[in-house]
């Protein structure tokens, strides 16, 4: 699964700065014509993804071992220590992909006046408008000239 499928904890507000869902804003960066900030807050949001799905993993792997029904002589205090270091890594490294995405997001400069319909032009009524005058009455009177 790539990292533009995996959700994350900010894909709401990506969207709500954005305007458009997650998978049209990396459709947007792949064909090239999204904004700079809209990358890096894609490239930082995949990498939060996948940090949030090792957390995840980690999580659910030391839920299974403390599980009430698991054996006792399963446990490994040695593998609990392991998955706490990385446990700590990958919370770590969390944190830091929220804080880079939070100060993108904040300083990104504020949106301009949303984007308008092109203005459609009815030739018609233009060219009824703009109608061809007589080429005298186009061009300003020029003054007589004076003897001297």
């Amino acid at each position: 699964m790539s990292a533009s499928t995996k959700p994350s904890s900010q894909d709401t507000r990506l969207e709500e700065v954005f305007g458009a869902p997650v998978g049209e804003l990396y459709a947007q960066a792949v064909a090239g014509i999204a904004p700079p900030t809209v990358s890096r807050a894609l490239e930082l949001r995949s990498f939060l993804a996948l940090t949030e799905e090792q957390v995840a993993r980690v999580r659910d792997r030391v839920h299974a071992a403390m599980a009430p029904d698991r054996d006792m002589n399963e446990l490994s205090a040695a593998q609990l220590r392991m998955d706490s270091q990385w446990l700590d890594a990958a919370l770590s490294a969390r944190g830091e992909y929220l804080i880079a995405l939070g100060e993108l997001l904040t300083s990104m400069p504020a949106p301009t006046n949303p984007p308008r319909q092109p203005v459609a032009f009815d030739q018609q009524r233009l060219a009824a408008r703009l109608s061809p005058r007589s080429p005298s009455a186009a061009l300003p009177p020029v003054p007589a000239k004076r003897g001297r």
